[in-house]
């Protein structure tokens, strides 16, 4: 039914859920929302597949309803304005979570580095699918790695984290804005607009743009935004049929891994004014977290790694957050104080 990997079966339980959940169908299709990119739609087919085969539906028991956002405004992105003058990450969900509230659609998917801390009133977040590749990939058509760029070279990213990184190590090289989805953005690059910019690599898998020339960074050179590769499908807070139904595809290891990382957000009131990377591991009973503020300009950088058991994730996370403040942390914004 699918191309994705790791699709899950039906196993007794599913089976014993069929007798009691009333399914969708192509009369009575489940309603899919997502934003309109290719990236976007991508993940809204995957996640489609994977209910369809969790429960033997065909793929017409389901609609995908792409959603305009505000952050998809063509004269916004051919604008390069940096996101926190025209909303911050809001601006990639509004539209779908009123659909959602108001029973235009039945989940969204949404790219979970994408998503606020908190949901509105009436709405979860607690679905995730297998997560992809967390690295950020180095994309140029005439270097493969940064320490190749010569003093002056142009970057161009929309990511505050990725600019603060880069001129924390870099800082000689010229950092532009570059706004717009993966394809956009490569064409912006093959238009000699930047030398070199940065994509995730789990776009790139998604997209089977193995095409792309492209150096996928290690996490140790460069820590990922927070739940970077990962997809969150976001449901309202009474549908009950939803709820189980998302249960079968939602794997675990990825909610484990991402309570950790957006404890450690939130409780840095992280934003997208906000330069923080973050990335939790799995090993056995163990989760590490790694974590990072910068300045904006990246002149200065904290960070840490610890590890605790993984039901103490979300502590870990709080209390890395603070740790990093009281470092001197909280001078390192503006919005803070």
């Amino acid at each position: 039914m699918s191309s994705h990997p790791g699709l899950p079966g039906q196993d007794d339980a599913t089976k014993a859920w069929r007798m009691t959940l009333t399914l969708p169908s192509p009369d009575a299709p489940l309603k899919i929302g997502t934003r309109g990119s290719p990236l976007a739609l991508a993940q809204a087919y995957e996640t489609r597949d994977r209910l369809a085969a969790a429960f033997s539906l065909a793929p017409e028991a389901f609609e995908i309803v792409p959603i305009k956002t505000t952050g998809d405004d063509r004269t916004l992105i051919a604008a390069d304005k940096p996101l926190k003058e025209i909303g911050g990450k809001g601006l990639f969900t509004k539209e779908i979570e009123e659909q959602l509230l108001s029973g235009g659609i039945d989940i969204a998917v949404h790219s979970m580095k994408d998503m606020p801390v908190e949901q509105p009133a009436g709405l979860l977040l607690d679905c995730y699918l297998p997560r992809e590749d967390v690295r950020d990939a180095f994309i140029s058509q005439g270097f493969t790695a940064i320490a190749e760029l010569p003093p002056g070279a142009t970057v161009g990213s929309s990511s505050l984290r990725r600019r603060a990184q880069l001129l924390h190590r870099r800082p000689d090289l010229n950092v532009v804005e570059f706004r717009g989805n993966v394809q956009t953005r490569l064409r912006k690059l093959s238009e000699g607009v930047a030398d070199a910019t940065f994509l995730a690599m789990a776009g790139l898998n998604r997209l089977g743009m193995a095409e792309v020339p492209r150096t996928a960074i290690s996490a140790e050179d460069m820590l990922p935004a927070i739940a970077q590769g990962a997809i969150g499908i976001e449901r309202r807070a009474t549908d009950s049929r939803t709820a189980e139904m998302l249960e079968a595809i939602h794997d675990a290891p990825t909610g484990q891994r991402l309570a950790a990382e957006r404890a450690f957000l939130a409780e840095l009131d992280g934003s997208c004014e906000t330069p923080i990377g973050g990335l939790a591991d799995l090993d056995g009973g163990t989760l590490r977290l790694r974590g990072e503020i910068l300045r904006p300009d990246g002149s200065q950088a904290l960070s840490d790694d610890a590890t605790a058991p993984i039901e103490d994730g979300p502590t870990l996370g709080r209390e890395m957050a603070q740790k990093l403040l009281e470092q001197g942390g909280l001078g390192f914004f503006d919005w803070r104080g």
